[in-house]
């Protein structure tokens, strides 16, 4: 029998899991090392806390390692219900509001501490507050990796028609569509027609271009479709979701989507003069996006988001994967 213990938390509504216990620690030199190591030796672990009966195919997870790069103070790897992920900004968000709340890492003297991730290093600050001011986090607020536009206003072949789409990369790549032209809603009762839309657009990208980091070979392919409508809730700019190719929805308002988004609306002269960004997710949640800073990714012009949201902790959970269990391993009712 295996016994993993696990801290979950929400942001905005979508899960993630904290491993704390019962992973074996990935093994290699850079993190994207150490997740190949993780997928060849631990998936078996992924698919039982990720999938049912344990999970579902909504839920995310992390675990941390150790750090990779001089000055940072642990790795994070991230990990969902189709497999290993580069990136996650809600997973950023809830990772370090439950290890600091639990003592898992102490933060430098200004509440910072740096985070290696397979598609960069990504420096967090957190807010405490509330009655337990000492321990509680109340908030966080991180840079993520630089985002740029890879390919601007192309054309996705659909059955039966076509929709234009932004592919932009920020930690992972991401196809940006207006939802209005998708013909679904940015709505949770349209739920499944936006996990089917979302699917087909970014299996159809891939399809049929090369979407590949310019500097890593090895981050390549669309993650997900994120759509993006007129706000619904009081002072939101836009309201979103993320569709990932396998068909999981984000509930938040997605971290890397947003950087994303902002990266798009940059390059289109759109964002704010400000340079904020205030989005909307499927629950009504917000996350604030504040342009930081400008870069270079080899010949793209890039932008650094801080993404800031709040997370809480929901439970702490012993799952045990007992001998001569049919599922021990997970099961995925989805292709």
């Amino acid at each position: 029998m295996i016994t993993i213990r696990t801290i979950d938390a929400h942001v905005a509504g979508a899960p993630l899991r904290l491993i704390v216990e019962g992973f074996p620690s990935p093994r290699g030199l850079t993190m994207g090392e150490k997740q190949a190591w993780a997928a060849r030796r631990a998936d078996h672990l992924r698919r039982s806390l990720m999938r049912e009966p344990r999970g579902h195919v909504d839920m995310f997870g992390a675990v941390f390692t150790e750090a990779t790069e001089p000055g940072s103070d642990a790795g994070l790897l991230f990990m969902g219900h189709d497999g290993f992920h580069t990136m996650s900004g809600h997973g950023v968000i809830a990772a370090a509001t439950i290890a600091l709340e639990r003592g898992l890492l102490v933060p430098h003297d200004d509440e910072r501490i740096v985070l290696d991730t397979v598609a960069g290093r990504v420096k967090v600050k957190v807010q405490r507050g509330g009655s337990t001011a000492l321990t509680a986090v109340v908030g966080v607020t991180y840079a993520n990796v630089p985002a740029f536009v890879v390919h601007p206003g192309i054309d996705v072949p659909l059955p039966g028609r076509r929709l234009r789409a932004d592919v932009a990369f920020a930690g992972e790549f991401y196809a940006i569509v207006d939802s209005e032209s998708a013909g679904v809603p940015v709505d949770g009762a349209r739920i499944d027609d936006l996990r089917k839309i979302g699917s087909a657009i970014a299996a159809a990208i891939d399809d049929g271009l090369s979407v590949r980091h310019p500097l890593d070979p090895s981050l390549s392919g669309v993650a997900g479709t994120v759509f993006t409508s007129p706000p619904q809730a009081p002072g939101a700019d836009l309201r979103s979701t993320t569709v990932y190719a396998s068909g999981s929805v984000d509930r938040s308002p997605g971290g890397t989507a947003m950087a994303a988004v902002m990266a798009v609306l940059d390059a289109m002269g759109m964002l704010t003069q400000d340079g904020r960004l205030r989005l909307e997710s499927l629950t009504g949640q917000i996350f604030e996006g504040r342009l930081a800073g400008r870069t270079q990714v080899g010949a793209a012009d890039a932008v650094v988001a801080e993404i800031s949201g709040a997370a809480y902790i929901t439970g702490e959970h012993t799952f045990t994967l007992a001998d001569g269990d049919p599922f021990a391993g997970g099961f995925s009712l989805r292709p």
